[in-house]
């Protein structure tokens, strides 16, 4: 059975070359890091549910920019899933799969990449109706190399792959047919949010959505 949400997942990942992925500390620093970002021109952005901030943050951020697309990441049960949704997520990421948190997904009234590191992962995600997946963790995994071999055996998937990314691996993912954006941290970089540097944040969103997937 073909995911429902596939469509809507694969535009979202169309929609800009890099999703960023932010870890929130409290409202002020969601804030704070969702100006930066959204004035770079990157307009979707993941919240990784890995502090308590995270879903009142997803919760704050859904209402104050309803024009942008704030998700949750590091799902990994159905019963974050549904939190997440319930804060207001518009998508979903997860760093694998489970059988509970497939069967979710489907129940789910919004979008769901789910994560795979693997060729049988991969396979076995599409065989259960998905075509778009995140690759993760990817420098770890195998790389840009690892994923470009199985666009020949795998042609219908689609990636997002997310972990170890910096800008020049992003241009080298970005080449592949079978990617159609990248997930990364690089613009939110500890440090930066740390020294409070939103002009650096600012200005490496706006460096990371100018970057396009060669034809």
């Amino acid at each position: 059975m073909r995911y429902q949400h596939t469509d809507a997942t694969l535009a979202l990942m169309q929609a800009a070359p890099v999703i960023p992925v932010m870890q929130v500390a409290d409202a002020a620093d969601a804030l704070a890091q969702t100006k930066a970002l959204l004035a770079g021109g990157l307009h979707a952005l993941e919240i990784t549910l890995r502090t308590p901030a995270a879903l009142k943050a997803i919760e704050m951020l859904a209402r104050a920019y309803p024009e942008a697309a704030i998700g949750a990441g590091t799902v990994t049960s159905p019963e974050l899933m549904e939190q997440a949704v319930e804060a207001g997520a518009t998508f979903l990421v997860s760093p694998g799969m489970t059988r509970s948190l497939l069967k979710a997904a489907r129940r789910s009234p919004v979008p769901f990449l789910p994560g795979a590191a693997t060729a049988s992962e991969a396979m076995e995600l599409f065989e259960r109706g998905f075509r778009c997946m995140k690759f993760f963790p990817a420098e770890p995994a195998g790389g840009a190399k690892y994923l470009a071999s199985l666009a020949g055996p795998l042609p219908d998937l689609v990636f997002c792959p997310t972990g170890g990314i910096d800008p020049e691996k992003a241009k080298a993912y970005l080449a592949l047919k079978n990617v159609a954006c990248v997930g990364g941290s690089w613009m939110v970089a500890p440090a930066l949010i740390r020294a409070g540097d939103y002009e650096a944040v600012e200005r490496l969103a706006r460096e990371a959505a100018a970057l396009r997937q060669t034809p």
